[in-house]
């Protein structure tokens, strides 16, 4: 019996995810969409950390950086800087959201 490729196996977790995060999703009340923006903008701190340690990385000691540490440098940044615009971009909307629930003064 043969197993199942690891490349075709992530691929449908990946798929499967795509689905329950549609549904769920889509399933949200309005009146939860604002306090599960603010934990998405949580997670997304969370990832930064990653990026910058990615961003942050090296050879080992007195080596010469090679090209996978060079690719890993790039990626990182790319990804603090995508993280970095959905942490303030996602902060802006749920102000926003918020102020809509603030009582109008006459």
């Amino acid at each position: 019996m043969e197993a199942v490729d690891p490349t075709v196996f992530r691929l449908a977790i990946f798929v499967l995810a795509i689905f329950v995060g549609y549904y769920v999703v889509w399933s949200v009340t309005p009146a939860l969409h604002t306090p599960l923006m603010a934990v998405t903008n949580a997670i997304s701190s969370v990832i930064i950390v990653g990026a910058l340690l990615a961003a942050a990385a090296h050879g080992g000691a007195g080596e010469a950086p090679t090209t996978a540490v060079w690719i890993s440098k790039g990626a990182g940044a790319i990804a603090a800087g995508f993280a970095a615009v959905n942490i303030f971009g996602g902060f802006l909307v749920t102000q926003r959201m918020l102020a809509m629930y603030k009582k109008k003064s006459k």
